[in-house]
């Protein structure tokens, strides 16, 4: 139908993304519709179907556009990262103000009221954008409903600057293909999050962040001097530089976020990948 990514442009049988209307053929275009997500964390399948692979998760106060809707599922695309899939109706709603705020905590309980000891809502994650719309206390009133402690946010005027700092906030979080929280993640969601926090918006998957985020070196590990902060990318992963021999990733070796040695990780591409090893290293400048 088309040689645009499918997972990054919305358009399937039937049905596309008017602002695809000279790029893809299809027999209806659809504007899209504003909304926002109303629950802490949202699976984003590649079918509408619970049973359906995981491609990723979108998270409290994300805005999607809605393209279409039918028997208890929506097909969205995020405006955070650009991810198309399909996520149940239910943990949609209005589309909500511009955010204010970021929560900064690697997750944190919404509350009815300002109040410790009430019922917790939901459970957030950390990059969850927000909108402040009041304060009673140590705690902030959100757009939509709810209250979080104020502690735990950061306006959007500041940012974390070390990404590889946040990045190690997570050490320990086990190791989730598709998942995009502090509950769990992958490897490329570690990046995109950590820098999330340093205020830098990034595509969601290793193979989108190898070809555009930063500035690629011209060479790879053993040829060029690694930095703290460079990212080295392999056939489906990528990995932080803590220094110039230690790494920390989320990985399926320890199935956690961990840190390990340059070395260690290359001897197992190396294995995996029959000798192609890593393909580039790229350095991010915010």
């Amino acid at each position: 139908m088309s040689d645009l990514d499918p997972r990054l442009n919305a358009f399937r049988e039937g049905l596309a993304d008017a602002r695809l209307k000279d790029q893809v053929a299809a027999p209806r275009y659809v504007e899209g519709r504003p909304a926002g997500v109303a629950r802490g964390v949202v699976d984003l399948r590649r079918a509408p179907d619970a049973a359906s692979g995981l491609d990723t998760q979108l998270l409290f106060g994300e805005s999607v556009r809605v393209f279409d809707e039918a028997g208890g599922w929506a097909w969205v695309q995020s405006e955070t990262d650009g991810y198309v899939g399909y996520l149940e109706s239910a943990a949609l709603g209005p589309a909500v103000g511009a955010p204010t705020h970021r929560l900064r905590a690697l997750r944190s309980f919404l509350y009815p009221e300002p109040n410790l000891k009430a019922p917790a809502l939901d459970c957030l994650s950390i990059a969850s954008p927000v909108q402040v719309i009041g304060e009673q206390d140590s705690y902030s009133q959100i757009a939509g409903g709810g209250w979080l402690y104020s502690k735990h946010l950061q306006p959007l005027t500041e940012t974390s600057p070390d990404f590889v700092a946040t990045a190690l906030e997570f050490l320990g979080t086990p190791y989730f293909w598709g998942g995009r929280s502090s509950i769990g993640l992958d490897c490329s969601t570690l990046v995109q999050l950590s820098l999330a926090c340093a205020g830098m918006n990034v595509r969601r998957d290793s193979y989108q962040q190898a070809g555009t985020l930063g500035e690629a070196l011209n060479g790879l590990p053993g040829e060029v001097t690694l930095e703290r902060g460079d990212l080295v990318y392999s056939p489906g992963h990528v990995a932080i530089m803590l220094d110039a021999g230690h790494i920390v990733h989320a990985n399926g070796f320890t199935m956690t976020v961990a840190v390990e040695t340059l070395g260690a990780l290359e001897k197992r591409v190396l294995d995996e990948t029959k000798g192609t090893g890593f393909t580039t290293v790229r350095r991010v400048s915010l």
